[in-house]
């Protein structure tokens, strides 16, 4: 059997190639650059390189939601990651394509539908995103992560699996990989801040007013990206080192946390900051961890504050909207420490809404097709 995915959202994509049998062929379409005119390598390359999973990248047109200088220019570049995906693809010669949306995968999905590869869609939002509402048109089958979602594909082709979870979130150990020892030993709650794989360049900006007052009463873990653009990363080293030596050693920044760990180091934080990204948000559920979102304010269909929505109605954490003071964020951070046991408290009620099996039975949906082909 051989399978080309292709799709920006990495921890579906990861938990979808654990479940597929060892003898599967498998070809990664992404991107290997994180940001427009970014040097920065994207963190679906590193993992997927790291994993030893052959990988292709394109370079395709991007649809932004605010205007740059490289938003004319990225449009122009559609043909090209076009006649791209058809060469791979014609290499490659897969049985079928499994797409998980985003920009970068429409070009794929496009080529397949012209060499007449059939097309499988995952859909992770309560809505439907811009690429595979286009590519619903000519897929075989559409599997969505919420019964919300079906109403925006075609019902014939659309089947509810659930949204798929990696291993590593699933069987989380219980103790934190160890990112140094002072750090590890430090007797403070732990908060975990994540702008999700490229990094956020508010959230960062945001704790680097508050890190002075916040490592009074926490422990921070800091994942920042690595935009070559904002430098946040370096910038952020070297506010660390001008810190008392007393709480210096309560703060530790990564570029990127290895998927492989961020399930434990989810689930041994006292709570997480964190954009609110669909596959973020199902991973805190699943978790059962509390956290404060704070929404990406120009996502497709404001779809990240739905996602924070959803997430505050379940009653396990706060909404944070980025343009609000870092006083407010701070206040709101001593409101979550005061309310802790509350919000873990309804977390542990919550978890079992997600299903373990939605990554199988994806699998299954691409078996069934290529059998019947």
């Amino acid at each position: 059997m051989k399978i080309v995915i292709t799709g920006g959202h990495l921890s579906p994509l990861l938990a979808v190639v654990d479940a597929f049998p060892k003898s599967t062929d498998i070809l990664v379409i992404g991107r290997k650059r994180a940001l427009e005119g970014d040097a920065a390598f994207s963190l679906e390359y590193q993992e997927i390189q790291k994993r030893g999973i052959p990988f292709k990248s394109i370079v395709t047109a991007r649809l932004q939601r605010k205007f740059t200088k490289y938003t004319i220019p990225s449009l122009l570049k559609f043909p090209y990651g076009f006649f791209r995906a058809v060469s791979i693809l014609k290499r490659f010669k897969p049985d079928i394509v499994l797409s998980f949306g985003s920009y970068i995968s429409l070009p794929v999905n496009l080529a397949a539908f012209v060499l007449g590869i059939p097309l499988v869609l995952h859909e992770q939002t309560f809505g439907a995103g811009t690429s595979n509402k286009i590519s619903s048109i000519f897929a075989k089958k559409i599997c969505v992560s919420w019964e919300e979602s079906k109403k925006y594909f075609p019902e014939s082709k659309t089947v509810l699996t659930g949204i798929p979870m990696r291993k590593e979130v699933i069987n989380t150990p219980g103790k934190i990989p160890v990112f140094n020892q002072k750090f590890e030993n430090i007797d403070l709650p732990m908060i975990y801040v994540t702008g999700g794989s490229l990094g956020s360049h508010a959230i960062n900006l945001l704790i680097e007013k508050c890190i002075d007052d916040l490592l009074k009463k926490f422990k921070i873990l800091h994942q920042t990206g690595d935009a070559r653009e904002f430098g946040d990363f370096d910038r952020l080293e070297q506010k660390k080192e001008k810190l008392d030596d007393k709480i210096k050693s309560r703060y530790v920044l990564a570029k990127f946390v290895d998927p492989l760990i961020t399930g434990s180091v989810i689930k041994n934080s006292a709570f997480v900051v964190s954009r609110s990204g669909i596959n973020t948000v199902s991973e805190l559920i699943f978790l059962g961890k509390p956290a404060i979102l704070i929404p990406l304010p120009y996502s497709q269909n404001d779809e990240q504050v739905k996602n924070a929505e959803f997430f505050k109605d379940l009653g396990i954490g706060e909404i944070f909207f980025q343009d609000r003071s870092p006083d407010n964020f701070l206040k709101l951070i001593y409101l979550m420490l005061e309310n802790l046991e509350k919000y873990n408290k309804k977390a542990k009620e919550t978890e079992k809404i997600l299903q373990k099996d939605a990554a199988s039975k994806i699998v299954d949906v691409l078996t069934d097709i290529i059998h019947f082909k």
